[in-house]
C-alpha cells in the first residue's frame, strides 16, 4: 500500500521532479524554460509547430475532443528510432507522430499492459503478501505470473478480482512514471522479500530502472501505460495455468493468471461468444473428429502421426504448391533430415541454437550429427555442389523440407507448436540486380495462396533488426541496410498493407512476415519472406559474373504456408473444420437407402474414384435421414443418395453439405437432384474448380 512506499517513490516527491529526474531530456526541463518550438508531423502529413514540452494528449485534444477521449498511447519516431510512449509524456525534438486508438494493437497493448497493473493490484487488495513477478500485455489480454505463497486462487475466486478491478479502472488511476536507483529498487523489494523483483532488477542498469505508480499500486515496470483508467470498462479473468519462473523447470511455479479488458461492455461480450465458437473450432478437436492426425506420447510429445485422411489433406497441399511453383521456375530438390555439426556451425544455427536444439547424435566414428533445424544450409550446399554463372541465376530450389526443433513439453499446442514439422521451403538464389523482382514473384505467390484459401484480411509485417541490440545478428550494417530497403521496395509496388517490427527479424536477415486473420480475428503468421547476404558469404557461396569475375549471390528464404502442420491447424480452425471441397479428404459419401443397395453404392464410389474423386460408402444398417445426418456432422461436402430410382438410372441423388440439395433454381430445395453417374461426376469436378477459381 502507499503507506509504505518509501519517500523516493512516493508521487510528488522531489526526487522525481522534472528539474533532476535525470535523462531523458525532455524529463529535466522546466516548463519556463519551454521557449522554443519543435515539428511534429502527423501522419496525414501535416506538420504542427508546437512548444517543447507538449504532450500527445495536447495534441490530441487540439484535433478534437472525441481523438483525445478514445487515444490511449502514441507512436513517436525520432532520429530513425520508433517508440511507443505515453500520452502524457513530453515531446522533446521534431518527431512524427502517431495517436494510438483501440483500433491500432500498440494501443491495445497499452491497456492491456496497464490492466495487468490493476489486475495485480486487485490481486494485492484481496490476497495481501502474495509476490507479483511480471504481467506482459499478450496478442490478447494479459497476464501476471504471481506467486500466492500456498493461497488458493481458482475459477470461483475470478468474479471478486474482477469487481475489485472494476472499482480501481472506475476511479481513474493515472500511472506516474518514475526513475529509481537501483539502490532504491533493491530497497523497496527487499522490504518486500521479493525475490523474483530483486532477480529482475540485478540485470538492470543504474539510471534506466523505472516504476510505476497507480492508485495504491507501485511495480517495476518500463511501461508504456494509459493516462487515465477510467478508459477501462469491461474485464474478464479467463484462466488460471502453472508457470515456472523465468520458464525454468528448477524453480518455483507460480500462478499465471489471464485476463483481457476492452473500452466497451459489448466486445468483451463479443470476445466471449468468439471464444465459445473458438472451442468448437480447436484444430485438436476438428483433428481428431475429421481423423486427420493424432499424437502418441510413446512416439513422443509434439510429434504428429498423419491418420490416411489427414496425410491425402498433405499431399494435397504439396501438389498444389508444386503446381504453382513449377509454373513459377522453382526446381524440386531433396535433403536429408540429418546433418553434420559443421553444417551449421557455417551457417551460425549452432552458434545461435545449440544449446537449445536436440543434441548431437554420435557416430562409432566420433561424428557429430545433429536432426535438420533448417534446409537453408542443405540447399547451399547443393548450389555449391557446381560452378555457377550468373547466367543459372536465379536459381530457385524447393523442398518440403522436415525440420526438428526442440520446444519445452510446456509450450507445445497441438500441430501449431510441436517438435518435428514440414516446411514449403525454397531458397532463391540470384544476382543483387534480381532481388526485387524475385522477392516480387514470391509474394505473387503468397496472395495467390490467401486468396485460395479464402484470407482476405491480413498485415505484411516488415521484420527488421533490434536497433538497440545488433549483437543477436549476423552480417554488416551495409548489407542489412539492402536487403530491409529491398523489402520496404517490395511491399510497396505490390500495395501492401506493412507495419514495421523491430527485432523480430531472423538472425541472418530482415523478413517480411504475413500475418493473416480468420474467421474469428485472431492473428496468425503464415507465409514469411526473407532477404538474405549473410549465408551466401558464410558458405563462400560465387558466380561468375559477365565480366568473367567472381561474385555473391543473394539468397531470398520462402514458405508460403510457413510450415504444413501450422499452415492446416489455421486452415481447420478458419474454415471450421469445411474445408475447401478439393482439399476434402472425402468429397463424397455414397448413401444407401438400404442393405441392398449396398453393392450399388460400392459401384459409385467405384466410379467416383477412376475419376480422381475421393468417396467413401456409409454401409451401415441405418435409416438414410440418419445417415444424412451425421454425414452433415462429419461437414462431408457430397451426400449421394442411392436406392431403386438411382440404380435404374445409374446415377445418384445428389446434396449439397449445408443444402437441402445442390439442385438448380428451377428445382425445389427440398428435393435433392437426382442425376447420371457421368453427370454426378461432372457436377462434383465443376464445383472442385469452383473451388480454386480466384
Amino acid at each position: 500500500m502507499i503507506n509504505d512506499i518509501p519517500d523516493a517513490i512516493k508521487k510528488g516527491n522531489d526526487t522525481f521532479t522534472r528539474a533532476n529526474c535525470g535523462p531523458p531530456s525532455y524529463l529535466c526541463t522546466r516548463q519556463s524554460e519551454l521557449v522554443s518550438n519543435i515539428s511534429i508531423t502527423l501522419p496525414d502529413g501535416a506538420v504542427r509547430s508546437v512548444p517543447l514540452g507538449t504532450t500527445p494528449l495536447d495534441i490530441a485534444q487540439s484535433i478534437s475532443q472525441g481523438l483525445a477521449q478514445r487515444v490511449l498511447a502514441a507512436r513517436v519516431t525520432a532520429g530513425g528510432v520508433s517508440t511507443v510512449t505515453e500520452l502524457t509524456r513530453p515531446l522533446d525534438a521534431d518527431a512524427r507522430l502517431e495517436l494510438l486508438t483501440w483500433d491500432d494493437d500498440d494501443g491495445k497493448s497499452t491497456l492491456w499492459h496497464s490492466s495487468a497493473h490493476i489486475l495485480a493490484e486487485a490481486i494485492e487488495a484481496e490476497y495481501p503478501g502474495v509476490k507479483l513477478t511480471i504481467g506482459p500485455p499478450i496478442e490478447n489480454g494479459f497476464y501476471y505470473d504471481i506467486d500466492f505463497l500456498g493461497q488458493p486462487f481458482s475459477q470461483p475466486d475470478f468474479e471478486k478480482i474482477e469487481k475489485k478491478f472494476l472499482e480501481l479502472a472506475r476511479s481513474g488511476e493515472t500511472f506516474e512514471r518514475r526513475s529509481v536507483s537501483k539502490a532504491e529498487a533493491i530497497a523497496f523489494y527487499q522490504a518486500r522479500n521479493n525475490e523474483y523483483k530483486l532477480e529482475l532488477i540485478e540485470n538492470l542498469t543504474d539510471g534506466d530502472i523505472t516504476f510505476y505508480h497507480s492508485g495504491n499500486f507501485v511495480d517495476l515496470c518500463r511501461g508504456p501505460h494509459l493516462a487515465n483508467s477510467k478508459v477501462i470498462k469491461a474485464v474478464k479473468i479467463l484462466n488460471t495455468a502453472g508457470a515456472y519462473w523465468r520458464g525454468d523447470e528448477t524453480r518455483p511455479m507460480l500462478t499465471r493468471v489471464y485476463a483481457i479488458s476492452f473500452t466497451k461492455q459489448a466486445d468483451l461480450d463479443q470476445h466471449l461468444k468468439n471464444l465459445e465458437e473458438a472451442k468448437k473450432r480447436d484444430h485438436r478437436r476438428l483433428g481428431q473428429e475429421l481423423d486427420l492426425f493424432t499424437f502418441s506420447e510413446k512416439v513422443g510429445k509434439g510429434l504428429p502421426l498423419w491418420l490416411p485422411k489427414g496425410t491425402q489433406l498433405r499431399e494435397d497441399l504439396e501438389q498444389f504448391l508444386r503446381k504453382t511453383q513449377r509454373a513459377a521456375g522453382y526446381l524440386p530438390v531433396v535433403t536429408p533430415h540429418i546433418g553434420n555439426r559443421k553444417l551449421y556451425e557455417t551457417s551460425g544455427h549452432w552458434e545461435k541454437y545449440g544449446k537449445d536444439s536436440f543434441q548431437p547424435i554420435l557416430t562409432p566414428e566420433g561424428e557429430q550429427f545433429m536432426l535438420k533445424p533448417m534446409n537453408c544450409p542443405h540447399h547451399c550446399e547443393i548450389y555449391a555442389s557446381r560452378p555457377r554463372s550468373y547466367r543459372d541465376l536465379p536459381m530457385r530450389l524447393a523442398e518440403f523440407g522436415t525440420v526438428y526443433r526442440y520446444e519445452q513439453s510446456g509450450e507445445l499446442h497441438g500441430l501449431t507448436r510441436v517438435r518435428g514439422f514440414t516446411v514449403d521451403d525454397a531458397h532463391i538464389f540470384c544476382t543483387p540486380e534480381q532481388v526485387l523482382t524475385e522477392f516480387e514473384g514470391v509474394i505473387d505467390i503468397v496472395l495467390y495462396i490467401f486468396k485460395i484459401f479464402g484470407f482476405t484480411d491480413f498485415t505484411a509485417q516488415e521484420s527488421r533488426r533490434d536497433p538497440n541490440n545488433r549483437t543477436k545478428y549476423i552480417g554488416s550494417d551495409e548489407l542489412w541496410d539492402q536487403a530491409e530497403a529491398a523489402i520496404e521496395t517490395a511491399a510497396r509496388n505490390k500495395g501492401l498493407k506493412t507495419v514495421v517490427e523491430y527485432g523480430e527479424a531472423a538472425f541472418y536477415g530482415p523478413k517480411l512476415d504475413f500475418m493473416v486473420r480468420d474467421a474469428l480475428g485472431r492473428r496468425w503468421q503464415l507465409g514469411t519472406v526473407q532477404v538474405d547476404y549473410n549465408l551466401p558469404a558464410r558458405f563462400e557461396l560465387e558466380y561468375v559474373g559477365p565480366d568473367n569475375l567472381p561474385h555473391r549471390p543473394v539468397m531470398i528464404h520462402r514458405a508460403p504456408f510457413g510450415s504444413l502442420e501450422r499452415f492446416i491447424a489455421v486452415l481447420l480452425e478458419h474454415t471450421g473444420g469445411e474445408l475447401p471441397l478439393w482439399l476434402a479428404p472425402t468429397q463424397a459419401i455414397v448413401l444407401p437407402i438400404s442393405d441392398r443397395f449396398n453393392d450399388y453404392g460400392r459401384h459409385v464410389v467405384a466410379a467416383l474414384a477412376e475419376a480422381g474423386l475421393r468417396a467413401e460408402l456409409d454401409a451401415r444398417s441405418e435409416k438414410v435421414t440418419r445417415k444424412i445426418r451425421d454425414a452433415e456432422l462429419r461437414k462431408l461436402p457430397f451426400m449421394l443418395v442411392v436406392g431403386e430410382k438411382e440404380q435404374s438410372l445409374e446415377g445418384t441423388s445428389i446434396r449439397r453439405h449445408g443444402h437441402a440439395a445442390a439442385a438448380s433454381e428451377a428445382t425445389s430445395p427440398a428435393e435433392p437432384l437426382t442425376l447420371s453417374l457421368a453427370d454426378t461426376v461432372s457436377a462434383i469436378r465443376q464445383a472442385i474448380a469452383d473451388s480454386l477459381a480466384v
